[in-house]
């Protein structure tokens, strides 16, 4: 039996809310001439709040893809760690027994990938293999699942380790004032996560049966313009339309399965707006409570691209888990317009809820695991 364990899930210490975005765009985009709708549609995202791994006036200054790039390393070295080791604990797991690291991030680049620096400075066997996937944006969290869930099948006793690593404000652009961009300044937060899939044993969610949906002819709704100045986001007003053809794809995986997707037990998706979830609950005709944890990442801490779907699973379990055999749905959807898809069921014993203290905020480097060493 293949489980998602729960997550472990970070956000930085500096928040912008709500107010201040708003208040922002208004001095800084004064006499833009659709600057009314760009506050209106960064209004309804229904974000509260977001984290970010500087402060706001660094945020907006452009030093150059070059600094912008190498702040995203020292963030990401300085910050994953002490989340890894969090999943880790959560799956009563060591370095030692992990197979395989699937890294994703949309929001900066390194190679060799930060799996490489993570087998040499975190105890992991320096045989663990690698997966570092960069550029299925939002969908990457639900593709790391899905990669994992492949893996632990192939070889049942293989424990994997996903982590999402996303610093979505180093990718602001000052000079980018489309509608799109600007709503999409005031929609995305940073956050790092991880989680473990076991091959064997564990509580959490037991993955069943996974999937990939592309919608033709749509690679350009959302993508990367790569330019001098680094990664230059696009998203096309037609994009928020999307859950008319991808709920069929979720409804289709669900039957596969001998399951209606409008009578599950719980529901992952990612949270790329308040519209996907409100024509996914449309759709599936299922109430929109059911997208409360991915709803409740939205608002604490905006989009965080691949690390959404973890962030919800965690709130999953916070909340207390489910009844042993509970049937689920999990759904990242990003670029492509690609939807990365798995059903399960809630393995292993039921849990007390834990306190609603949001992700915990973690500063620092955490000092590296020692190698566990095993008899030959």
């Amino acid at each position: 039996m293949v489980t998602l364990c729960k997550p472990a899930v970070s956000v930085p210490e500096h928040v912008i809310t709500m107010e201040e975005t708003l208040d922002l765009a208004r001095s800084r985009h004064e006499g833009h001439p659709q600057l009314a709708l760009a506050l209106r549609l960064i209004s309804n995202t229904g974000v509260a709040r977001r984290h970010l791994v500087q402060p706001v006036e660094e945020t907006l200054r452009h030093p150059g893809f070059e600094e912008r790039n190498l702040r995203y390393e020292a963030e990401a070295k300085a910050r994953v760690p002490a989340v890894v080791r969090e999943a880790l604990e959560n799956a009563a797991l060591r370095p030692a027994d992990i197979d395989m690291i699937v890294y994703v991030s949309c929001t900066g680049f390194m190679m060799p990938s930060m799996t490489a620096w993570m087998i040499n400075t975190m105890g992991f066997p320096s045989h663990t293999r690698q997966v570092p996937i960069a550029q299925l944006g939002c969908a990457a969290g639900g593709a790391a699942i899905n990669r994992a869930h492949d893996f632990c099948m192939a070889y049942p006793d293989a424990n994997v380790l996903i982590v999402a690593c996303e610093f979505c404000s180093l990718c602001y652009q000052p000079t980018d004032i489309g509608v799109g961009s600007l709503l999409s300044n005031g929609l995305f937060g940073d956050a790092v996560a991880a989680a473990v899939v076991r091959g064997r044993g564990g509580t959490g969610i037991a993955l069943e049966r996974n999937s990939s949906h592309l919608v033709p002819d749509t690679e350009d709704w959302i993508a990367y313009s790569v330019r001098a100045t680094g990664f230059h986001f696009l998203l096309d007003k037609r994009v928020p339309a999307t859950m008319e053809p991808l709920a069929p794809a979720l409804r289709e995986i669900a039957g596969a399965h001998g399951w209606d997707v409008g009578a599950l037990d719980f529901y992952i998706v990612h949270a790329g707006g308040p519209r996907i979830l409100d024509d996914l609950s449309r759709f599936l005709d299922v109430p929109p409570e059911v997208f409360r944890f991915s709803r409740a990442t939205l608002t604490e801490y905006g989009n965080i691209a691949s690390a959404v779907v973890l962030d919800a699973v965690r709130r999953l379990f916070e909340e207390g888990g489910q009844p042993e055999g509970a049937r689920g749905i999990l759904a990242g959807f990003g670029p492509g317009i690609t939807a990365e898809m798995c059903v399960g069921r809630w393995a292993g014993a039921p849990l007390t809820p834990e306190p609603s203290l949001g992700a915990r905020r973690i500063v620092g480097y955490a000092p590296p695991f020692r190698p566990v060493r095993t008899a030959a």
